[in-house]
């Protein structure tokens, strides 16, 4: 899967693909977190100095999941709205 771009409150998100449902984010052009896909519908982000993961609730990252697995589902509308 190549990178795409999300947007989310009004703010743009590039977002990188690594595999096993991680995922990091830029936001504004800087690297800005890196998330994974939890068992059911929870999204997990990594702690950015240890790598660790950071299992409180977080309502950014569980919307950008969202979004990420939405844009998976429907990757032709995005392609076609590109294209105009």
């Amino acid at each position: 899967m190549q990178p795409f771009d999300l947007e989310y409150n009004n703010t743009q998100y590039a977002v990188f693909p690594e595999g096993s449902e991680t995922y990091t984010i830029y936001k504004e052009g800087k690297e800005y977190l890196q998330i994974q896909k939890d068992e059911g519908e929870q999204w997990i982000k990594f702690d950015n100095e240890t790598g660790t993961p950071v299992f409180e609730p977080d309502e950014e990252v569980n919307a950008l999941g969202k979004l990420i697995e939405w844009y998976k589902e429907n990757p032709e509308e995005e392609e076609e709205e590109e294209e105009l």
